[in-house]
């Protein structure tokens, strides 16, 4: 023996996940507090060894392309490691799919948003067809009878893989496909055509350059009508048994989100179901897109969340010139400082989950205060959690830059949910479209944001409402950061412990916030590290 392991943090399993103080006094201030047991559950799951060994077999062993079988058959399929399987069953038995919809207990969009932030810290990628799944009621509400024939099984707690008729089948899961190779986020430039059938039906012939978890039993689709562009539900499998000619040519070799897979497509005369108004695809599809885009928000506070626990955990157990690390007081204000983003992007993840939530019940209130707050969220925290990502693998050293950490993983992951419906640009001019169009909707912003009584909430909606007046095109991601910040900053005084939201206020509100994590000034860094448990 050359030398002893010694001064090495621990494994960070053992511990549940869902030990959120923010999170849990969020998920019952919005409604869903009958779920905290189940979130717990959940969570004690996913910090065990054996959820933590699923999330990294799923990346080690990505998904393979099986165009066709042994005897030269066409069968578009895709395989999978297990671990994959295992991941989508506990998402699926859980309801972090569709089972919101069925649920008449109010709090149920909560709940579900709360485990799906808690389960993506075990693994993003299949987050991907979990959240489609949900998102794709929305859009097949505008067709009853065909939401009626899917929407049981798309909610069913039972995850049931596998290319089967719809009627063989005890759960189904649901995609969307909507980018050509000329169009990317103009989707109006698209051409895959759509023909119009005897039996009601429609032949869709065309392409789709990003077409993600194809394994999905039925994917929502845009193509152009003889009325115009439209949206349309195609299976996978038909009635009779035979694949519908839905071809995979192959899987994009990507950045990060590894375990799921993302193909190119071509319809060669594919069986698809109209779904809504033919010429009223945009407006029909983006019901689906707006709940996803939700989910990018999740998506991105849970990786803040993941990463910024794993530093901690990391610098509690590491020590260096005589002290733990997280004893030093450089590193101590990166920490804190980390902790300030996440647990603003958890509370703003959580209002806009209450908000889908009494929107979807009827509140129009809250429908006009999640669509201005929704575009500026997905503007902001998800062009801030690659930065926020970068720097807790930084706080891990060398070691976060090898994989074994999980921290690479996690930093492959961060630009994604950024460009998922709609990259940053996109969300900032939706944001301005908002403005422009539903000025209600702006209205019930700046309501809610003044709930706080504070003056430096009350001098920063003053400077908001006067950029508005002046605000053009080339604004729209200065006004997105400003009424992101703005709203981050009310709920925190109003929802947070005093050090958080002081600290959270003097470097993001009353200022311009510098670009680089750990220059917070006179905060109380220990009560801001102090909010995050301590484990192992």
């Amino acid at each position: 023996m050359t030398h002893e392991v010694i001064n090495q943090p621990p494994p960070y399993v053992g511990h549940d996940i869902s030990a959120d103080p923010t999170l849990l006094s969020s998920l019952d201030r919005e409604g869903a507090g009958w779920a905290a047991g189940e979130l717990r559950q959940l969570g004690v799951l996913g910090g065990s060894e054996r959820a933590q060994e699923w999330g990294r077999l799923a990346n080690e062993y990505p998904p393979v392309l099986r165009t066709h079988d042994r005897y030269g058959n066409r069968i578009d399929e895709v395989e999978f490691h297990p671990a994959w399987h295992e991941l989508m069953a506990v998402a699926v038995e859980n309801g972090l799919h569709a089972a919101p919809w069925t649920s008449a207990r109010p709090g149920a969009h909560v709940a579900r948003a709360a485990k799906f932030f808690v389960w993506s810290q075990v693994e993003a990628g299949h987050g991907c067809p979990i959240s489609m799944t949900y998102a794709s009621v929305a859009a097949l509400r505008h067709s009853p009878e065909l939401c009626a024939s899917w929407e049981p099984l798309l909610a069913s707690r039972t995850y049931d893989s596998g290319l089967r008729p719809m009627s063989e089948k005890r759960g189904v899961l649901a995609g969307m496909a909507m980018t050509e190779k000329q169009g990317g986020s103009d989707v109006r430039a698209g051409t895959t055509v759509a023909e119009p059938l005897d039996d009601g039906t429609y032949a869709l012939t065309g392409h789709k350059w990003f077409n993600s978890a194809p394994m999905c039993d039925a994917f929502l689709v845009l193509a152009q009508a003889p009325g115009g562009l439209s949206c349309f539900l195609l299976p996978r499998v038909l009635p009779d048994g035979s694949l519908n000619t839905m071809r995979l040519m192959r899987l994009k070799d990507k950045l990060g989100n590894r375990s799921n897979a993302s193909a190119e497509v071509e319809y060669s005369r594919a069986i698809a179901h109209l779904v809504g108004e033919e010429g009223r695809g945009v407006r029909t599809i983006i019901e689906m897109v707006n709940m996803t885009r939700l989910d990018c928000v999740i998506g991105s506070a849970a990786g803040m969340r993941l990463g910024v626990t794993r530093a901690v955990h990391h610098t509690r157990h590491r020590h260096a010139f005589g002290r733990a690390l997280v004893d030093q007081p450089l590193m101590r204000n990166v920490l804190a400082d980390l902790i300030l983003e996440s647990e603003a992007a958890t509370l703003l993840m959580t209002r806009l989950a209450g908000a889908t939530d009494r929107a979807v019940a009827g509140s129009a209130p809250e429908g006009l205060f999640r669509r201005t707050a929704l575009a500026a969220a997905k503007y902001w925290i998800c062009k801030r959690a690659p930065g926020h990502a970068a720097e807790a693998l930084e706080c891990l050293g060398g070691n976060g830059y090898v994989e074994e950490s999980g921290m690479p993983r996690l930093f492959r992951e961060s630009p994604l949910n950024g460009i998922w419906e709609g990259s940053g640009n996109v969300a900032a001019l939706d944001l301005m479209r908002v403005l422009t169009r539903q000025p209600e909707s702006v209205e019930a912003f700046f309501a809610e944001v003044s709930l706080a009584d504070d003056p430096r909430v009350t001098t920063a909606v003053a400077d908001t409402q006067k950029t508005l007046t002046t605000a053009t095109e080339s604004d729209a991601r200065h006004l997105a950061q400003q009424m992101a910040l703005l709203l981050q900053a009310s709920l925190l005084i109003r929802h947070a412990p005093a050090p958080l939201a002081d600290a959270f206020c003097a470097s993001r509100l009353t200022g311009n916030h510098p670009g680089a994590y750990g220059t917070l000034q006179n905060a109380d860094v220990t009560a801001i590290i102090d909010h995050i448990p301590h484990h192992g």
